[in-house]
């Protein structure tokens, strides 16, 4: 099966299993203190900064809430998109598992601006309300839109301001780099974020994201509320390989990059059809666009996909690093031929 559903659909990268494969020579000492997971972390600091932490977790779901527990209290608050991951596709697991509220921004991009996060300051010391600490955003968004460095710098600048912290969503943040045509760092520690969900798996790991503090404040007790997060691995050499052969060479661009050029190509073929309206910039490795309901149906037969929106017919359509071009022009051919039917 080839889809378009999503790229965590995509199978793991060869040269991932290959790191896996001799990772698993031998013994190695339990829960990171092994080689792989050192090697892992320089690896890290050489994209983030030298002051930067890492915690690898199984999952972006434990490293978004783990980010929340490690920078909010009981009492405080997030300020996100109302379309943020963490707002929509964690089945509250910001709220039942780290205790945070989420106060949700309506956007139309997927994308906070400024003023969306002093929007929700107006209570700041009232102690009836929940108090804002954190300002969360998703790159890139959850839409396929992605936030420029001076974008992230501009929010870093109005939240450390008010004395809040800026955490990212980086799922997809190789995707935006790659776009953007700079380094990760660029889109976080240059641009003043204090934490981040770095991800892996939707760009061709078989699993594991990570937890980077680049506030050191952040710190201390950041460990302990990993374990307690049940996001400490016994085998640790395991999720560090994969970020070793991630994140040490270049991997991480060329599989992104790839994704994204097979999204471009995508919206392209689509923008030919006239029943089918895009409704998003194509930015990263996500199209979103308008399909009339009939076809939906006919092409999901053959090529998975989802609906986004229910009420207008909006489908999501995700681009992986193994999708191919001839992927991109089957499935295009299929749903104008749908189209046409319909």
């Amino acid at each position: 099966m080839k889809s378009f559903a999503s790229d965590n659909y995509a199978g793991a990268h060869p040269e991932v299993l290959a790191a896996i494969a001799e990772a698993n020579e031998g013994h190695a000492v339990a829960y990171g203190a092994d080689p792989w997971t050192a090697r892992s972390e320089a690896t890290l600091r050489s994209h983030f900064g030298s002051e930067s932490t890492s915690l690898l977790v199984f999952n972006g779901s434990a490293a978004n809430v783990l980010c929340l527990r490690i920078a909010c209290r009981p009492w405080e608050a997030a300020i996100c998109s109302a379309h943020a991951h963490v707002n929509v596709d964690e089945a509250g697991a910001p709220e039942a598992v780290a205790g945070i509220k989420l106060l949700a921004v309506p956007t139309s991009d997927g994308k906070l601006t400024p003023d969306d996060v002093l929007s929700q300051l107006h209570r700041v010391g009232d102690e009836h309300a929940v108090q804002p600490s954190l300002v969360s955003i998703t790159e890139s968004t959850e839409l396929g839109t992605r936030y420029a460095p001076g974008e992230i710098a501009a929010l870093a600048e109005v939240a450390h301001a008010h004395g809040l912290r800026l955490h990212v969503d980086g799922a997809r943040l190789a995707n935006a780099a790659a776009a953007e045509g700079v380094g990760l760092g660029d889109l976080t520690t240059r641009a003043g974020v204090d934490l981040l969900s770095l991800g892996g798996t939707k760009n061709g790991m078989l699993f594991g994201e990570a937890v980077v503090l680049l506030d050191s404040h952040l710190r201390n007790g950041a460990v302990n509320l990993r374990k307690q997060t049940l996001q400490l691995a016994s085998k640790g050499r395991f999720l560090a390989a994969q970020f070793v052969a991630m994140y040490e060479g270049d991997l991480w661009r060329r599989s992104a990059a790839h994704a994204n050029a097979m999204a471009t190509r995508l919206a392209g073929r689509l923008g030919r059809i006239p029943a089918v309206r895009i409704t998003q910039p194509t930015e990263a490795n996500g199209v979103f666009a308008i399909v009339p309901a009939a076809a939906t149906r006919a092409a999901r037969t053959t090529w998975p996909f989802y609906t986004w929106e229910p009420t207008t017919g909006e489908v999501r359509l995700m681009c992986s690093w193994d999708t191919t071009p001839e992927d991109v022009d089957e499935f295009s051919e299929a749903l104008a031929q749908a189209c046409a039917g319909a």
